[in-house]
């Protein structure tokens, strides 16, 4: 059975992205901040309630251990924990709102892909799916077709394009494991006041597709539901 880790999986992408991957036959740890919603998610879908602060080192490193004790490896890693901030006019974000939103977004991904490692490599078949979005690529942002080219999300979207990066290195320095990055699109989930136009299913569609790829699978690629992403 696949292994699976989800973190920020108590709602929205995640969620929706542990319920198709259960019912695809992955074991599925929720992550979760918060445990009683955390709980309460994992029990409605079948999963398995791991308690998860991608920004605190200890809670990281006890998870690693939790997982390392009932399974003893990691199949797929998706780092899904994100959230917005340091919105409005470019003048006004301070290095206090970026700090806020990369210490989930940057930080908090580098920290659990790091404890994870060790786990993944014990993997016959290691994936990881980083969450980005379109907002993070300068490709997007700067055609000016894209509703992306509208938003002046500095922090947000700075941190996403760090992600981007963050993917290409990793997939370089470890060829064994398949990486690549995700933008799930502009999907109704609470991040955006469930704004966006997408479903969370449709959203999830390109997280799913590669969390269930294989040794002969794509890695260091920027993907959404359609296709390829610019980076």
């Amino acid at each position: 059975m696949t292994i699976t880790l989800i973190t920020g999986a108590n709602k929205g992408l995640g969620f929706e992205a542990a319920r198709r991957l259960i019912e695809e036959g992955h074991s599925v740890y929720v992550g979760s901040r918060d445990v009683k919603r955390g709980r309460a998610a994992a029990e409605s879908i079948g999963g398995r309630f791991l308690q998860l602060d991608v920004t605190s080192d200890a809670s990281v490193n006890a998870a690693a251990a939790d997982i390392r004790r009932r399974d003893g490896r990691l199949d797929v890693l998706i780092n899904n924990a994100g959230i917005g901030g340091g919105g409005g006019k470019p003048a006004d974000v301070t290095a206090e709102d970026l700090e806020h939103v990369y210490a989930t977004n940057v930080f908090g991904l580098v920290r659990v892909t790091h404890a994870m490692l060790p786990l993944l490599l014990k993997s016959e078949e290691p994936v990881i799916v980083n969450v980005a979005s379109g907002l993070g690529s300068i490709g997007v942002v700067t055609d000016r077709s894209r509703l992306e080219s509208s938003f002046p999300t500095l922090a947000y979207a700075s941190s996403k394009s760090a992600v981007t990066m963050l993917t290409v290195q990793y997939a370089k320095a470890f060829p064994e494991i398949r990486i690549n990055v995700v933008d799930p699109g502009y999907t109704a989930t609470d991040l955006n006041g469930n704004r966006g136009h997408q479903s969370v299913t449709e959203g999830t569609d390109a997280i799913v597709k590669l969390a269930t790829i294989d040794t002969d699978g794509p890695t260091g690629t920027f993907q959404d539901r359609n296709g390829t992403v610019p980076w």
